[in-house]
């Protein structure tokens, strides 16, 4: 262990001075192009700028900042990064999730409102496909099963779907790992056994794989003396998918829809209909547009209505994260108030000297804002720069490995909205001007002739 401590260092060493160098500098640096550009931003403000700027600059060392500066700088800085980190892993977790759902099921579907089957399933998938917006559409039937294998049986749910027309509903095609979908398609007259395509986690539970003989049993079988009589039909495993979803993947099997037909007995009919449109954000729009086409006979769903639950817990979990980091800043925003009160209390004489040459409580209170502001913006521009990048660094380089068997994901998805950072960096701005407000007020107060009485 010590020899590898020992080889690891030296390469390590200049890369953590790198670092060092980097956040003892960086505050200063920020500080320093800020105070150059806001007198040509705000050039009404100029004296303001320039002596709520000097105020926060350090004695000993005039072009860097003083360390109470530093430390507001770094809480707000802390705050900023971490908000725009968590809340961009909280996105790729949801984008990655929807994709994943999105990727097994349609965008729309459409059922008897009543329930039962859709026995014009040929025509109501011809209408929907009319509706301006819907890219494809194709009928399902869709039951619970049986699955067995020799030493294993697994329950599953069943899809009866069409091998031509589910690919451009559903991503099943290029989900599959083994195999293929038009494995499904068969010719009735012939010897071979009808297909089945399973999860990959459905398959390892039954210890069969592709080309192996598998037995599909259904509930709904024929009535005997003995009672009802499971119907059961022999299928070989045709194919194997991997949506990323664990329920789906140990779960759902896919036959073509004439043999779903045939094993459940129920004729020529369809449970509902598959929808994909050209853009899912309008899923609910173009579901009630299909709703109205195809009258009160029919529910169409959308993708966003069928997950209300979960899609709405991960949101309430994002403000839920949003409002406790956030409690990083308010906690660096007292910082603020401190550093300032003590500039106030520390440059009483120079608050007086400048009130007696002729600056208005108005100046007074407008320096010490500023100074806040210099904080505020400094501390924010450097946790966008630092969160966005390690986003950025985490998306490309992937250097936090999840394992996969638990997460389903190698790595911490990350989606960063530009709306999102915008949102963080003006709530942090927000936080640290009302911080400022107090000290300035006291500042503007501030009666200069006891301050000069003795000078």
């Amino acid at each position: 262990m010590t020899e590898s401590i020992r080889e690891v260092l030296p390469l390590l060493l200049p890369w953590l001075a790198a670092a060092l160098l980097l956040v003892l500098v960086l505050p200063s640096l920020t500080y320093a192009l800020l105070l150059r550009l806001l007198p040509a931003l705000v050039p009404g403000r100029a004296f303001e700028v320039l002596v709520g700027g000097r105020y926060l600059r350090s004695r000993r060392f005039p072009r860097l900042i003083s360390t109470v500066t530093y430390i507001s700088v770094s809480g707000v800085t802390l705050g900023v990064m971490a908000l725009i980190i968590v809340i961009g892993v909280m996105t790729g977790f949801e984008s990655d999730l929807k994709r994943k759902i999105l990727g097994t099921n349609s965008h729309i579907i459409v059922v008897p409102q009543l329930g039962g089957s859709i026995e014009d399933y040929r025509g109501v998938t011809a209408r929907v496909r009319g509706v301006p917006g819907v890219a494809a559409a194709a009928p399902f039937i869709l039951s619970q099963a049986m699955l067995g294998a020799p030493g294993a049986v697994q329950g599953v749910v069943l899809r009866g779907i069409d091998p031509r027309g589910e690919g451009s509903v559903t991503d099943l095609a290029r989900n599959i790992v083994a195999g293929s979908l038009a494995g499904l398609e068969r010719d009735p007259a012939a010897a071979a056994l009808p297909g089945v395509i399973l999860g990959a986690e459905l398959a390892r539970h039954l210890g069969v794989g592709l080309g192996s003989e598998v037995r599909v049993i259904s509930p709904f079988g024929s009535t005997t003396p003995a009672g009802v009589a499971p119907a059961m039909r022999r299928c070989a495993v045709v194919g194997l998918f991997k949506s990323g979803m664990y329920e789906y993947d140990s779960s759902l099997a896919y036959v073509a829809l004439e043999e779903a037909q045939r094993l459940f007995d129920t004729g020529d009919v369809a449970t509902g209909i598959e929808v994909r449109i050209d853009d899912f954000d309008r899923s609910r729009e173009l579901a009630a547009l299909i709703q109205e086409r195809l009258g009160a006979a029919f529910w169409a769903r959308d993708w966003s209505e069928m997950n209300q639950a979960l899609f709405g817990a991960i949101r309430l979990e994002k403000i839920a994260m949003f409002v406790i980091l956030t409690l990083i800043v308010l906690v660096a925003s007292f910082s603020i108030v401190g550093s300032l009160i003590m500039k106030v209390i520390e440059k009483g004489k120079d608050i007086a000297i400048l009130k007696s040459m002729g600056a208005t409580p108005g100046h007074v209170m407008r320096v010490f804002v500023f100074g806040g502001f210099l904080i505020g913006s400094v501390g924010t521009l450097l946790g966008v720069v630092l969160g966005w990048g390690a986003c950025l660094a985490l998306e490309r380089y992937k250097f936090v490995p999840l394992p996969s068997s638990v997460y389903y994901i190698d790595t911490l998805p990350v989606e960063v909205e530009p709306a999102m950072v915008g949102g963080i960096a003006v709530a942090a701005m927000a936080i640290s001007v009302l911080a400022t407000l107090y000290p300035a007020w006291k500042a503007a107060r501030l009666d200069p002739i006891p301050a000069l009485r003795y000078e």
